[in-house]
């Protein structure tokens, strides 16, 4: 954890119950950021980058978006995927906590930072099946969000309802997507997809592709975690909040 960022566990009441999270911060907050998980759930290795977040001057909240089912896990994110017990788990988790029911638990979290005394525009940002979620968040709260960052997201430009590119006509906020080179969740498709949709919208955005990396770069205890490309992403991503939040 970065040195002086201090990390506090809080409940949230949602429309459909109690979620469990983590606030982390580096002194006085100058805004907001809900970072999305991973299927994995909340782990050391999230709660890390939080605090590296935290770090550049922002109060990080790490909500459970699982906590309907809970309690699950823990799982091992570099074989969750291999072994069909926790792999039928996992798909179980993820398909039945749905797009919608984050979007509607978005709304207690944005008031979960304001509780914290933040004031004034809150950023997302998403990993794997958070990706989707940050954005879509931004889509149903535009004028709370006002940065939403995806990172090895996918279905991010299918045809379906809840996709961000279904989406993007709700969107207020700056976008940034950051894919990996060769992911079979968000294929060149989906990203020219996604694209047209955000630039008929007006969306400020940037989509990159981190050629090289693999589905789950960025998150430390992932088997295909990549330092530079995760490196690459801290500073696009700081870029990116700073420029937008302050």
């Amino acid at each position: 954890m970065v040195p002086s960022t201090s990390k506090r566990d809080i409940t949230i009441k949602t429309p459909d119950g109690v979620a469990r999270a983590c606030v982390f911060r580096n002194g006085q907050a100058k805004a907001g950021i809900i970072l999305y998980m991973d299927a994995f759930g909340p782990r050391p290795a999230l709660y890390d980058m939080a605090a590296r977040l935290a770090g550049s001057g922002y109060a990080v909240l790490v909500p459970d978006l699982f906590y309907r089912d809970t309690p699950y896990g823990p799982f091992d994110a570099k074989t969750a995927f291999v072994e069909e017990k926790s792999k039928a788990a996992l798909t179980a988790l993820i398909s039945g906590t749905t797009q919608d029911m984050t979007a509607r638990d978005s709304g207690a979290f944005i008031a979960a930072l304001e509780a914290e005394g933040i004031r004034g525009p809150i950023g997302a940002v998403g990993y794997c099946m958070g990706g989707g979620r940050a954005i879509n968040a931004a889509a149903a709260y535009p004028d709370k969000i006002a940065a939403a960052a995806s990172f090895h997201g996918g279905r991010l430009g299918t045809d379906a309802p809840d996709s961000p590119a279904s989406n993007a006509g709700k969107i207020k906020a700056r976008v940034y997507v950051g894919s990996a080179g060769v992911d079979g969740s968000f294929p060149p498709e989906q990203s020219a997809r996604l694209a047209q949709a955000l630039r008929q919208a007006e969306v400020d955005h940037i989509i990159e592709n981190y050629v090289g990396m693999q589905h789950g770069w960025c998150v430390s205890d992932h088997s295909v975690y990549d330092a530079a490309g995760a490196e690459r992403h801290w500073k696009r991503l700081i870029d990116f909040f700073g420029e937008t939040l302050g």
